[in-house]
């Protein structure tokens, strides 16, 4: 039966590349370079695809899977091919986002006083390689197209696969608990139900944008009926692997995108930013004010967040320079790893909080730069739905789950889909006017092209 299911999938997977054709978009066969990346940041590193893994874990957290390393500084490579070959677009892109720099900047003169300066500094390259994989997107002809395409041919590939494992390949598509408990945890292609959560939370958002708009314009059935399937499939997912905090932030993400969708009167930008700070302020009451506590009991989670809040205080209480952290990802090795792994039975490699694992790795000058890097990246979004309320909507969507997310979980650090959806959104791209006026032709060139179209410039979508 189990063979039978997955030749059904592996032709629905074809079936859902072959309905979402679009003849009329052209994207750049660079953007597999995204595609491999986001593909295996979302669910299980190659090591574990291939069921590599050291008996010694405390050392592969720190060091790494030798192919993992490697597989991963291919694609960082590759993918800096590509921007070097891009590099008028890039450097345009760099400067119009020069807060986003500055904390990738920051973060890596952090490795200087970092106790694992070798570990910090692999860790970097990926870090790297997460804005290496935004340039080749938002340095495509049509970034809109260009991301579209990204994010539907990795849910293709990811959530049937998960439901798959889950149902007929349980060994592969579940977990169970270390402690004496063996409750049952369902992790599809990740490697723990967390993980499935939060890239069903990343690629849900992209099929409810798709069914959204086509819901509104009343058009392409076929379309409708494929990113229909993503967001359905995702949310199933999401509820399957009782990940609160994913499941929590696609609703509220999807209500957002839905109202500014089908509602001008709420379009307006003075309602857009009362309507994102209320879904901010639904988020954080909860959990930092002491509001709305029966919500958590509701969801199924206990007042200290399944042990989240002690871990903030014992994490805050271990020294470290408050101006400039432990360095770049570097809080989490040698003694203070094991410190926190004595203390907690089920060895915790995170803050299970975005804005303390910044502080205590890169101190408040790190979560300063983090902060201006947000301001910008609003400001920027808040722009793009005025001239793209299309292109807006997924931008302000991703935007919100970045900050949301990282309240109960850590997301901004290596290979995480939140943090490169979140940094993508947050990204000023320059006009496709500007990028014509950097290579201004010659007085008889334009009288020789006067009469002839640029085909760059019909129908190309971009950001702004």
């Amino acid at each position: 039966m189990s063979q039978i299911a997955a030749l059904l999938v592996v032709l629905g997977i074809l079936g859902l590349f072959w309905l979402d054709r679009d003849r009329m978009v052209r994207t750049s066969p660079a953007l597999w370079i995204p595609i491999i990346w986001v593909s295996i940041a979302g669910s299980r590193p190659l090591s574990g695809w291939l069921q590599i893994n050291s008996s010694n874990y405390s050392a592969t957290f720190e060091e790494g899977s030798p192919l993992d390393r490697n597989f991963w500084l291919t694609l960082v490579v590759i993918g800096l091919l590509v921007v070097v070959s891009r590099r008028a677009a890039a450097l345009r892109l760099i400067r119009a986002n020069l807060p986003a720099f500055l904390f990738l900047l920051f973060c890596a003169i952090s490795i200087l006083w970092s106790d694992f300066p070798e570990v910090a500094f692999k860790r970097w390259i990926k870090f790297l390689g997460d804005y290496i994989m935004v340039l080749i997107v938002l340095t495509d002809r049509s970034p809109l197209a260009a991301l579209k395409r990204v994010l539907a041919r990795v849910a293709f590939l990811l959530l049937p696969l998960s439901v798959l494992l889950i149902k007929y390949y349980p060994n592969l598509g579940r977990s169970y608990a270390l402690h004496w408990s063996g409750a049952q945890f369902y992790t599809g292609v990740a490697s723990d139900k967390n993980m499935l959560g939060m890239t069903c939370l990343v690629l849900g958002l992209a099929g409810a944008w798709e069914t959204l708009h086509e819901l509104a314009a009343a058009r392409r059935a076929r379309v409708l009926l494929v990113h229909g399937t993503v967001f359905a499939t995702a949310l199933w997912l999401l509820i399957l692997c009782n990940s609160v905090t994913s499941l929590s932030c696609f609703i509220l993400a999807t209500l957002l995108m839905a109202a500014h969708t089908f509602s001008r009167s709420l379009r307006r930008p003075r309602v857009v930013h009362a309507m994102v700070a209320g879904a901010l302020l639904l988020c954080v009451a909860p959990l930092f004010l002491g509001l709305g506590g029966s919500l958590i009991s509701s969801l199924g989670r206990d007042p200290t967040l399944t042990g989240r809040t002690q871990l903030w205080k014992d994490v805050l209480s271990i020294h470290v320079s408050p101006l400039f952290g432990a360095g770049f990802e570097s809080f989490w090795l040698g003694s203070r790893l094991q410190q926190m792994w004595q203390m907690y039975w089920w060895q915790p490699i995170e803050a299970h909080n975005g804005y303390i694992e910044t502080y205590i790795n890169l101190g408040v000058t790190g979560l300063s730069l983090l902060v201006v890097m947000i301001g910008a990246g609003y400001r920027n979004i808040s722009a793009q739905l005025r001239q793209d309320p299309e292109a807006g909507r997924i931008r302000l969507a991703y935007f919100f789950v970045g900050i949301a997310y990282n309240l109960t979980e850590a997301a901004i650090h290596t290979l995480s889909v939140v943090w490169v959806l979140s940094l993508l959104s947050m990204m000023a791209i320059p006009k496709l006017a500007e990028r014509k006026r950097a290579a201004q032709p010659s007085v008889a060139e334009e009288e020789a092209t006067s009469l002839t179209p640029d085909p760059l410039s019909l129908g190309d979508r971009e950001f702004v």
